[in-house]
């Protein structure tokens, strides 16, 4: 599974990385949601879907992190995720194409490692898509 450390946590905090993830927009499609938002965060879009997981998952901010990062704006995040093949090479993996980047660095993870590297409040979801994406886990 790609993971990538978040640009905006400083190098060595724990729980730093996560799954690429987004917004969707106005009358977008879950689906092509995924394809832009993968092409914004990673530089490609080099993927097809193998899957959706069958419910919305939702978490909640923290209100502390809530009220001084967001400035009370959010208080959490409903999401879509999809399991997806990548089809490209490692190479053309580039997390500085947007002009602020979501990543400063990346790595391929075995899935049953993604609950552990998420931050505590993400930890649920991050449960549930792993259970959902099982089937499609390669053994290591």
């Amino acid at each position: 599974m790609f993971v990538g450390r978040r640009a905006d946590l400083p190098d060595g905090t724990p729980a730093s990385w996560q799954m690429p993830q987004g917004g969707i927009d106005g009358d977008e499609e879950p689906a092509a949601a995924v394809f832009r938002e993968l092409k914004e965060e990673i530089g490609t879009d080099a993927a097809t879907i193998l899957a959706e997981h069958p419910d919305w998952l939702t978490y909640d901010l923290p209100p502390d992190i809530a009220q001084s990062a967001f400035r009370g704006r959010y208080r959490g995040q409903r999401q879509k995720w999809f399991a997806l093949r990548f089809l490209g090479a490692d190479s053309d993996i580039v997390l500085d194409h947007d002009p602020h980047p979501e990543f400063v660095d990346w790595r391929w993870a075995a899935l049953h490692e993604l609950p552990d590297l998420a931050v505590a409040f993400k930890r649920p979801v991050y449960e549930s898509v792993a259970a959902a994406f099982a089937r499609f886990a390669v053994a290591s």
